[in-house]
């Protein structure tokens, strides 16, 4: 039961702290909310438990999100809204990759993921959680960090994302499998743990995709103020 309990928290955590991030916007609740009530309901059916379909059914998880997330940079809508963002919550936010790292090495103690996917294989995911409160308090509120330093922590973290989302979607008992042949990564097709990939890792990758942008055109407006 401690681990549903410390993954539902994890999973309210994100949703609040993005929340924050839009200055409670309605529009994000109106969103996110019937997408994990859909998700919640279909991955109960047992859907996500056939992989050996194609394309993946697991798709339907990630695509949706990337797809959103596409579309907000690639519109000027999007950008503006991704530009009014609270880039001290989308920092903070990453806290929330700790108790994550510990629902992960659980699940590989029960046997329901593969030990690459934890802080004891490959996975050095929990850097960005326990460093986020740091980036936050000295970069944001102390204003000790420069910019560059606060861009590079987010390349990093967001490098560090990549590595565990890399690991885990090859880990998972398809035709793609290439990691954890002895013990597959089947936890994430169960509810609660679809809302991983479907909600908490889009939110993670999105904060950092915004803050970054917001950094990147920070800087390029000092550079500009500079020069007049």
């Amino acid at each position: 039961m401690v681990i549903y309990f410390v993954f539902g928290i994890s999973v309210l955590l994100g949703i609040l702290f993005f929340y924050e991030a839009t200055h409670r916007s309605k529009g994000f609740l109106q969103m996110i909310v019937p997408w994990i009530i859909f998700q919640t309901i279909i991955s109960s059916t047992g859907f996500y438990l056939n992989t050996h379909t194609y394309p993946p059914r697991f798709a339907l998880l990630l695509l949706p999100p990337l797809f959103m997330i596409i579309r907000l940079f690639g519109s000027l809508k999007g950008r503006l809204f991704i530009d009014k963002l609270d880039i001290k919550m989308l920092t903070i936010l990453h806290v929330i990759r700790i108790p994550v790292e510990l629902v992960l090495f659980w699940l590989f103690s029960n046997k329901v993921i593969p030990g690459i996917m934890t802080f004891e294989g490959r996975n050095f995911d929990i850097f960005s959680g326990v460093t986020a409160p740091v980036i936050f308090y000295f970069g944001f509120i102390r204003k000790k960090l420069s910019q560059r330093v606060i861009l590079a922590w987010n390349f990093l973290s967001l490098a560090l994302l990549m590595n565990i989302a890399f690991h885990a979607i090859f880990s998972l008992p398809t035709v793609f499998q290439q990691f954890g042949f002895g013990q597959p990564n089947i936890a994430i097709l169960y509810f609660p743990f679809v809302l991983l990939p479907a909600c908490l890792v889009p939110l993670v990758l999105f904060s950092h995709l915004a803050a970054i942008r917001q950094l990147i055109m920070n800087n390029d407006r000092d550079f500009k103020s500079n020069r007049i």
